[in-house]
């Protein structure tokens, strides 16, 4: 219910299985507005909103094979490991690589990669596009051509 704020926050690195983007491009929706009202069951605070955005990735976790740096990318709210049931069935939205924690605002360990004066600041949508610069999960990141106009995609 409080206005956002732009602050200066540390971002770790990216454990195993994460990426650190620098986020170049982000969209304002109507869900980031409906969190930061309130009203949001899921809605965890203070969290670093956006789920809709364009990138380059910066530096990779280990085991990350399907990104390296200079890549472009899409973080997506909607994780797709395309190993569990629901990846393996075609029902790839149901993915739950990531849906036990997503919610919870933080990454699949449990962890948040934000802080403010040593205080954690939560995920939103695994996405957290708001912040010059985030932590995906792999699972949860589209590869885009790097001629795509990131105002656009």
């Amino acid at each position: 219910g409080q206005p956002l704020q732009i602050v200066e926050v540390d971002v770790a690195p990216p454990k195993a299985g994460e990426v650190l983007i620098k986020i170049s491009h982000t969209g304002v929706c109507h869900t980031d507005a409906f969190t930061l009202s309130g009203d949001d069951p899921e809605g965890v605070f203070p969290a670093i909103l956006g789920h809709e955005g364009a990138g380059v990735v910066v530096e990779v976790g280990e085991g990350v094979t399907s990104v390296k740096p200079g890549d472009h990318v899409i973080p997506l709210y909607t994780a797709e490991c395309g190993e569990c049931l629901f990846c393996k069935s075609g029902k790839t939205n149901l993915c739950v690589a990531v849906r036990a924690t997503q919610g919870k605002g933080v990454m699949p360990d449990g962890t948040t990669r934000f802080s403010y004066n040593g205080e954690p600041i939560y995920h939103y949508m695994g996405c957290s596009t708001f912040s010059e610069y985030t932590v995906v999960a792999e699972v949860s990141l589209a590869k885009i051509n790097p001629e795509a106009n990131h105002e656009q995609v």
